[in-house]
């Protein structure tokens, strides 16, 4: 199982990263859809090869085509929006915020699947990108739609798993490649 050979590659010292992983994922109370949908999103948004290389096969696996493609398209248009967002927020310029956006953002609005699992997937790339205007504006949406609180975490939860497994083995991989030369 992919999830095994991720925990079985993360350093002794991130032991906790190990157990988390294993709990976030093996354990979540996540339907399946939302649960691999927010995976594979999340690992997309690592911009972790590794992490996504193993969690992929399991995540298509357990997805349909329908849900598997707009759990990547929820990855590519936050990839966008959390930069934009986050900038025009970030900015002390407050009339970046009355311009219009211009960018295209259809899949939205049609993602092909249910409103909810999409906006949770958008959510929890908006927490591995730090948006929190978007972070904000999924969250309202999902609350609206009925969707509790635990329900939400759960999601951010695994994306912050997902992102420090990623920036941990990532790291790990270039520290053995940097093995001083006597």
């Amino acid at each position: 199982m992919a999830l095994d050979e991720l925990k079985s590659a993360l350093p002794d010292y991130a032991k906790d990263l190990r157990l988390n992983l294993g709990s976030v994922i093996g354990n979540s109370e996540l339907p399946g859809q939302q649960l691999w949908g927010t995976v594979l999103a999340c690992a997309i948004a690592s911009r972790s090869a590794k992490v996504l290389r193993e969690l992929e096969p399991e995540a298509r696996a357990n997805l349909s085509t329908e849900a598997y493609t707009a759990a990547k398209s929820a990855a590519a248009i936050m990839a966008m929006n959390n930069v934009f967002y986050r900038t025009r927020h970030l900015l002390s310029d407050p009339e970046y915020g009355t311009l219009r956006a211009g960018l295209r953002m259809n899949v939205i609005g049609n993602p092909g699947v249910e409103k909810v699992d999409f906006e949770l997937w958008s959510l929890a790339v908006s927490a591995v990108n730090g948006c929190g205007q978007c972070l904000d504006s999924h969250e309202q949406v999902l609350r609206k739609a009925g969707v509790d609180r635990e329900t939400i975490q759960e999601a951010f939860k695994i994306a912050s798993v997902i992102q420090a497994v990623g920036t941990t083995l990532d790291a790990e991989a270039v520290l053995a490649e940097a093995v001083p030369t006597d």
